[in-house]
């Protein structure tokens, strides 16, 4: 049976847009962007599995993560805008390099194009593990207080207590379960490595980052200059999570990118590959 991923729809404007979350997010994840992108934008935005109500894939590791491309792919029926954070940068990119006629642009949030040595590839599956581990041991709030501490995250650590609440407040909603299977199958030790497909894949794209977070503007530049059609962005006084660290300025930096025109003729040279 093929995965289901469920989605949420809004949105009244003309280009279709599709919203990959990050790890403990949601498709509810994009909810404060909306009045910003409302009008000129058709969104879907997906519980990636493990995540909200979305179930796992039948299979874990590599596998399952390409069984999530193909169902994040099965909800693309004309070219679409692919804008993902964190986890979903990752499965954007992905989803690219597997489906790329499905992709008109793409937006990256602090992503990478996955780990290219087997051995940091195997150690990352292993980090994982001990995480998945620990949530089926020790529950969900003993995990997601150890996460909100991890180094990456200390832009979100000063937002106002009230938007810091109510993220908490989604992340504690999730399933131990689900949340241990997704880091099975969608972390970045089980993923392909595309780092080797960036210089074929033409698509328009969009890096942004936190100029605070050291590592993933290190990881965009890269990026950048191995993608023939690439922008980078890093956005001064915030970290891992420009969306929710700057949301106004995240919201005006990705509308006016995606809203720019484009020839689709100039950058699609590829079919569906493997």
């Amino acid at each position: 049976m093929a995965l289901n991923l469920p989605i949420v729809r809004w949105g009244s404007g003309s280009t279709p847009v599709l919203l990959l979350h990050g790890f403990l997010g949601s498709a509810q994840s994009w909810e404060h962007l909306r009045p910003q992108w409302s009008a000129d934008l058709a969104v879907t935005a997906v519980d990636l599995p493990g995540h909200g109500q979305a179930p796992l894939p039948t299979a874990a590791g590599t596998e399952g993560f390409l069984e999530t491309i193909d169902a994040l792919a099965a909800q693309i029926d004309v070219p679409t805008v692919v804008v993902g954070y964190s986890q979903g940068a990752r499965l954007a990119l992905a989803l690219a390099a597997r489906h790329p006629r499905q992709i008109a642009k793409l937006v990256l949030e602090s992503g990478s194009a996955g780990l290219h040595r087997r051995q940091e590839r195997q150690a990352r599956r292993e980090q994982d593990e001990a995480w998945a581990r620990n949530l089926e041991v020790n529950g969900v709030q003993s995990f997601v207080n150890a996460w909100e501490q991890l180094p990456l995250f200390s832009g979100i650590r000063a937002l106002p207590a009230a938007v810091q609440a109510q993220l908490r407040e989604r992340r504690l909603a999730h399933d131990a379960h689900g949340l241990a299977g997704a880091l099975r199958c969608l972390g970045t030790g089980v993923q392909p490595d595309v780092w080797p497909r960036l210089p074929g894949l033409r698509v328009p794209t969009l890096l942004v980052t936190g100029e605070q977070d050291v590592k993933y503007t290190a990881l965009a530049q890269r990026m950048a200059v191995q993608l023939p059609s690439a922008w980078k962005v890093s956005m001064p006084k915030v970290g891992h999570a420009p969306h929710l660290e700057c949301p106004n300025r995240y919201a005006q930096e990705v509308l006016g990118f995606i809203t720019a025109p484009w020839r689709r003729e100039f950058f699609v040279s590829e079919e569906k590959s493997a």
